[in-house]
């Protein structure tokens, strides 16, 4: 058994999609329509064949209290491993993402954790 699809809540997923592909660098991998929505996912472009990030929409009422909840206790939805946290912080900041917890170093881990702008906040992380 593998992981091939996980999902993020977004509040609104053409906005997310313009967060996760133009400013995180993902790449739309599908996108089909499903009524009012869409199974819309992306993947890390340094792995077009790998687990998809499906933009899920938090229609849901008890999505949208859970959402809510975690992002006021300043937990994470998610958490993005990357190579150089510092470089990657810096390019981030330089796009306008805004972020609640600054480059941290957590002993086996550094992580940074940032507002999606979608109702999220989210990790990244680099292993030592």
């Amino acid at each position: 058994m593998k992981i091939v699809v996980t999902s993020i809540l977004v509040d609104d997923q053409a906005k997310a999609l313009a967060f996760y592909h133009y400013v995180l660098g993902f790449e739309p991998k599908q996108d089909v329509p499903m009524g009012r929505h869409r199974w819309l996912t992306l993947t890390s472009p340094n792995d077009p064949h790998g687990v998809e990030l499906l933009l899920e929409p938090d229609a849901h009422p008890a999505a949208r209290a859970f959402k809510s909840a975690i992002k006021q206790d300043g937990i994470p939805a998610t958490s993005f491993g990357v190579r150089d946290i510092q470089a990657e912080y810096t390019r981030l900041c330089k796009a306008g993402v805004e972020f609640t917890q600054p480059p941290t170093d957590l002993g086996p881990v550094i992580v940074a954790v940032f507002d999606d702008t979608c109702g999220n906040l989210i990790q990244i992380a680099q292993r030592h």
